[in-house]
């Protein structure tokens, strides 16, 4: 426990802030879902309309600090392009196996 007065004033705050920034990154990721449904569902012009709600939640919290600007970069860029290969009709919308490189045959 924290003995001096501005150390209790910043354990109060850093508990605050913890608060709002989990509530944050958790909006964040069910806007994210909400895209993914939206684009497993085939609904294109939701998962714009979501697209959109989530490109201006990821870029708020950046922002503010709460999550890392690249990372608001990448969760953008790699939505926006499922929602085209989506649109486009193309069954690239899932990403590949995690764990497994794709690579060009070696010579040898």
């Amino acid at each position: 426990m924290p003995h001096s007065a501005s150390a209790k004033k910043r354990n109060r705050q850093n508990l605050r802030n913890r608060d709002r920034n989990r509530a944050v990154k958790s909006e964040i990721k069910s806007k994210i879902r909400k895209v993914l449904d939206a684009i497993t569902s085939g609904d294109v012009a939701t998962a714009k309309e979501q697209f959109r709600g989530m490109a201006k939640a990821t870029d708020r919290a950046a922002s503010s600090g709460t999550i890392h600007r690249n990372r608001a970069a990448r969760i953008k860029s790699r939505l926006s392009a499922r929602v085209k290969n989506a649109e486009k009709g193309t069954g690239a919308t899932k990403p590949p196996a995690k764990g497994r490189k794709v690579s060009a045959k070696s010579s040898g």
